[in-house]
């Protein structure tokens, strides 16, 4: 039995999306490259999922000189249906190093 625990593939409760989002977080002006090295995917990969995450308007991206800066849009309900009641904010407040997160 200890052999298929082994075996199994690991598993996390945030998805991609929800990892990306906590680094921005915890970093407004974090690098593409960095978010890749946190979360363990590829910068093609991360950029996709900031574009997700602008598209929908739960993460605004400014330009400042050669970097980009991001903001979170913390009133926003969680996508799934068993999440909605619960906003981005408050699951920030929860898995973030920064107790209070700027609007």
């Amino acid at each position: 039995m200890e052999e298929r625990e082994v075996s199994r593939a690991p598993w996390t409760f945030l998805s991609n999306h929800g990892h990306v989002l906590v680094c921005i977080a915890n970093d407004p002006g974090i690098r593409t490259r960095d978010i890749s090295d946190q979360v363990g995917i590829t910068e093609r990969a991360t950029q996709s999922i900031i574009a997700d995450l602008v598209d929908a308007g739960y993460v605004k991206r400014t330009k400042i000189g050669r970097r980009n800066h991001y903001g979170i849009v913390k009133d926003l309900p969680l996508r799934h249906a068993v999440e909605r009641p619960n906003r981005v904010g408050d699951l920030l407040e929860l898995v973030s190093k920064v107790g209070a997160l700027p609007s």
